[in-house]
């Protein structure tokens, strides 16, 4: 009866270390092609979620030019511009600090 070849304990090691950045190497092939599949899938998504945060803010443009040309019958055009961009300004600053205060809620330190 044949005995079977006996590999060496460094061998072996070698071996598995081997094996090991094959398989580490195949996973990242995988996770690059899934993430390259789902950017694919989800291009065009993105690209009219950018056209309708365009368009949006086209509107929101209009409104308030819009807004300073109804008070400017009302209180002159200087006054009127100066009302819209102070609220608008205050509005923004508000969203602004409801953002950072749910951020620091989701990040800030814990001590």
């Amino acid at each position: 009866m044949a005995e079977p070849e006996t590999e060496s304990i460094g061998a072996l090691i070698g071996r598995l270390v081997a094996d090991g950045k094959g398989y580490a190497h195949a996973e990242l092939g995988y996770y690059r092609t899934l993430a390259a599949s789902k950017l694919g899938e989800a291009k065009l998504g993105l690209i009219f979620g950018a056209a309708a945060l365009v368009i949006a803010l086209c509107a929101i443009t209009a409104l308030l030019v819009g807004l300073i040309l109804a008070l400017a019958t009302l209180i002159g055009p200087g006054w009127a511009t100066l009302i819209v961009i102070a609220a608008a300004l205050a509005l923004s600053a508000l969203l602004g600090w409801l953002a950072y205060t749910r951020i620091q809620r989701l990040f800030g330190s814990k001590g």
